[in-house]
């Protein structure tokens, strides 16, 4: 376990506690670590004490974690206990680290024991941290692993420098982008997407306001719901809600996409999908398939539909495993998922996603992003 940061961690956490997060001099800052992230949770302290904070590391291990489970432990995880509550009524700002490490084996584990663990304090947790105000961030260093690195084929080194260089970006200028983009997008009908790789796709937006993921946490903003008033880092992109009921064209994936549930249990590559009078008619992955058929023949409502549309924002995420959709002017296309509008199904109903970078997208005819640069 190595607890020296590296150049890269240290300009990284001084980017996310400067910027993101506006630590400010005399702030409580609890900083949640496992194992495997030892060394940038040392350097997100040492830069909130640089600014003038108070720092708190809770420290989590691997070792102690996996025991309790292994003695059939888990609702006991999933508790907290009265220190922990007494410390997020008391903190301005929370960093949290994804963990443990052995991503395989969390994966495989039952999903009533991942349910006790992870559900049992999620709701209250949230309502003391909008009660306060309290800011956040989760960090998605903490999925950088070995054994998930090596299921999805990826250097470990590179993922992990490519996901601290896509926090040096800079916030206010994703943002400014971001509402640039929105506003072109608000009370508009038709958004079509096109590329030289065989998309030709039009798709119609809902009467929902385009929301962007700046990297800023939102936490007295009741337009970000629930776990989005914290935010995640690197961040970047904007999303908005499509009307279920239109659809025409294709879309050809050149980019990987994941699950938009909790865990990346999924990786989707080398898709496309058919629409015909605002349904998905035929569909095909090179990865991902047989995940995306067995969600596909279930009888959920919205799940053959178009559900939400998403734009990168961040100018330093290229190619990043389970972030791509962050990469500037990347489009990805979620079926299902129309649980996210306000007027949508409450069923949990994502289907699948696919993702496009350098695409042109045009916004009732008026282009807004092309090769991938947004106008």
């Amino acid at each position: 376990m190595n607890e020296s940061p590296s150049s890269l961690e240290r300009a990284a956490a001084r980017s996310l506690v400067k910027n993101y997060l506006r630590v400010q001099p005399g702030e409580n800052v609890i900083v949640e670590a496992w194992t495997h992230t030892i060394s940038m949770s040392s350097a997100m302290v040492d830069e909130v004490r640089r600014l003038g904070g108070s720092a708190f590391l809770a420290y989590e291990s691997d070792d102690a974690w996996w025991r309790a489970v292994e003695r059939k432990q888990a609702k006991l995880l999933g508790r907290l206990s009265r220190p922990e509550w007494a410390a997020l009524r008391a903190t301005d700002v929370y960093v949290q680290f994804w963990g443990p490490a052995d991503s395989g084996r969390l994966e495989n584990l039952p999903e009533r024991t991942l349910d006790d663990w992870a559900t049992g304090w999620v709701d209250r947790w949230y309502r003391i941290a909008r009660s306060t105000g309290l800011r956040g961030g989760r960090m998605d260093l903490g999925w950088v692993t070995e054994p998930r690195a090596r299921h999805w084929g990826v250097s470990t080194e590179r993922w992990r420098d490519g996901v601290l260089e896509a926090c040096l970006a800079d916030p206010q200028e994703m943002g400014r982008t971001g509402i640039r983009l929105a506003r072109a997008l608000s009370g508009a009908k038709k958004v079509r997407i096109t590329h030289p790789n065989g998309t030709d796709l039009e798709v119609a937006l809902a009467r929902e306001s385009p929301r962007v993921y700046d990297g800023f946490p939102h936490p007295k903003n009741s337009a970000y719901t629930g776990a989005d008033m914290l935010a995640n880092f690197p961040e970047g992109r904007l999303r908005i809600a499509l009307d279920a009921k239109t659809g025409e064209g294709r879309i050809v994936s050149n980019s990987r996409s994941y699950d938009e549930t909790w865990f990346p249990w999924t990786r989707f590559s080398g898709g496309t999908l058919e629409f015909a009078d605002g349904k998905l008619t035929t569909f095909s992955f090179e990865e991902g398939e047989a995940t995306f058929a067995k969600r596909f023949a279930q009888p959920k409502p919205g799940k053959d539909r178009p559900g939400l549309l998403s734009i990168g924002l961040n100018p330093k995420a290229r190619n990043l495993p389970f972030r791509e959709r962050l990469e500037r002017g990347c489009v990805q296309l979620v079926v299902g998922a129309n649980a996210y509008q306000s007027r949508g199904s409450r069923t949990p109903n994502d289907t699948g996603s696919v993702c496009l970078t350098g695409p042109e997208i045009s916004v009732d005819g008026t282009p807004v992003v092309r090769a991938g640069k947004i106008l």
